[in-house]
C-alpha cells in the first residue's frame, strides 16, 4: 500500500460536496487519513445575491491545505488527476454526482450513507427517515456500485432517532458515528473488508427534498406534521399556507397534551424567527 500522509494505511482520494461530507473530511484528516487528493463540484451561485459560492468540501480543504480540485464532471482528465496520485481507494461522501466507469472498476471505492441500508437509498436519507417518523436510521459503508446506494454493506451501525429530534441534531451525529466506521475501514486493507449485499426487501428510496416537500399539510394527523417539521429543520424549513394568502415557515412545533400540533417558532415572510406567540400578538394589531 501506498504511504499515507500522516500514517500507515491506505492511501485515498476523498470525493464529497455537502456540509456533512466536509465535517467527515475534517475527522478524517483529524484521524490520520488525510487523502491525497479531494475532488467536489465547481462554485455555484448561492443566496439572494447569487454570489459565486464554493460547496464546504471544498472550503473544508483549502482550510486543511490539502490538494483540491473542482470538475464539472469525472471526464478522462479527473480520472487521470486521480490516478495521478495513485490512490489504493475512493472514499465517496454525499458527492452529489455519479460516478461511473472506469472509476468504479479501478479501485476499491467505500460510500460512507446515512442510512441502515437498503432502506433510504438516496439524497436525503435523514429527512426522509425523520419524515417517515422511523424510530432509528444509521450509517452505512459500502461499496460503490451503478445502481444508486445497491452496493455491498461493509460495515454498518445504528443510531436512535428520539422522538424529538431534528436534522440539525441527528445529522451531526450521523457525521460523527460514519467517521468512526470509516476510519475503521480505513485501518487496514479496505478491499479485504467482509462484503455483505443488499437484501432485496425492503428497499425504500430517499428522494431529494423539493420545494413542495416543505409545505405541511393541515389536514395530516398532528404527529405526522410534526415529523415533518423536524426533517427539515433548521436547514430547510417546513411551511404552512395560512387561509389569508401568506407562506408561514414553520420551525418549530410538539403534540399539545390534547395530540393536536401546537406551533412554537415560526417565520413570517421576509422576517426573522420568532415564537407562534409574538407572531399571533402582531397579527392582532
Amino acid at each position: 500500500m501506498s504511504d499515507v500522509p500522516g500514517g500507515d494505511g491506505p492511501r485515498i482520494a476523498y470525493l464529497g460536496t455537502s456540509w456533512f461530507a466536509a465535517d467527515v473530511l475534517r475527522r478524517l484528516v483529524a484521524g490520520g487519513r488525510a487523502p491525497a487528493l479531494v475532488v467536489t463540484r465547481p462554485d455555484r451561485p448561492a443566496g439572494r445575491g447569487r454570489t459565486l459560492t464554493p460547496p464546504p468540501v471544498a472550503e473544508a480543504a483549502r482550510e486543511l491545505d490539502l490538494p483540491l480540485r473542482q470538475p464539472e464532471r469525472l471526464d478522462d482528465d479527473e480520472v487521470a488527476a486521480i490516478a495521478a496520485v495513485r490512490p489504493d481507494a475512493l472514499v465517496v461522501c454525499a458527492y452529489g454526482a455519479i460516478i461511473r466507469e472506469p472509476l468504479l472498476s479501478a479501485y476499491p471505492l467505500l460510500n460512507v450513507h446515512p442510512s441502515l441500508l437498503p432502506r433510504w437509498r438516496g439524497a436525503a436519507p435523514v429527512e426522509r427517515a425523520i419524515m417517515a417518523g422511523d424510530d432509528e436510521t444509521g450509517v452505512s459503508i459500502m461499496e460503490l456500485v451503478e445502481e444508486l446506494d445497491a452496493g455491498p454493506v461493509l460495515l454498518q451501525e445504528r443510531e436512535p432517532i428520539a422522538p424529538d429530534d431534528t436534522y440539525g441534531t441527528l445529522a451531526p451525529r450521523l457525521v460523527d458515528l460514519g467517521s468512526r466506521m470509516l476510519l475503521e475501514a480505513l485501518a487496514d486493507d479496505p478491499a479485504a473488508l467482509p462484503a455483505t449485499p443488499q437484501p432485496e426487501e425492503g428497499v425504500t428510496y430517499a428522494e431529494k427534498i423539493a420545494a413542495a416537500d416543505r409545505d405541511l399539510e393541515p389536514s395530516a394527523p398532528a404527529r405526522v406534521q410534526h415529523d415533518h417539521v423536524r426533517a427539515l429543520s433548521p436547514h430547510i424549513g417546513a411551511r404552512l399556507r395560512l387561509e389569508d394568502g401568506t407562506v408561514l415557515g414553520v420551525r418549530r412545533t410538539r403534540i399539545a397534551e390534547d395530540g393536536s400540533l401546537e406551533l412554537l417558532e415560526v417565520q413570517p415572510p421576509g422576517g426573522r424567527p420568532m415564537s407562534y406567540a409574538d407572531y399571533l400578538r402582531g397579527r392582532s394589531r
